[in-house]
């Protein structure tokens, strides 16, 4: 699986339709109207995400691993 930083991650969020909410420190909060998941995506710098919380987000959000590109 490919890694991809916090800040690639949130920008593929905002194209699939998730609105940044808010942002408590390093943490950038995203919801979608419809759906009760709120996806907290740590952004520190340009450090890759760890490769369980980054399968984790893509099965919340439901997209595939070729998407991360």
């Amino acid at each position: 699986m490919k890694t991809i930083s916090g800040k690639e991650l949130c920008s593929i969020l905002e194209k699939k339709g998730w609105l940044l909410k808010r942002i408590t420190g390093s943490h950038h909060i995203f919801v979608k109207e419809g759906k009760k998941e709120r996806i907290s995506v740590p952004v520190h710098k340009n450090k890759p995400l760890k490769i369980g919380l980054l399968k984790h987000i893509i099965k919340l959000v439901s997209i595939s691993e070729e998407e991360l590109i």
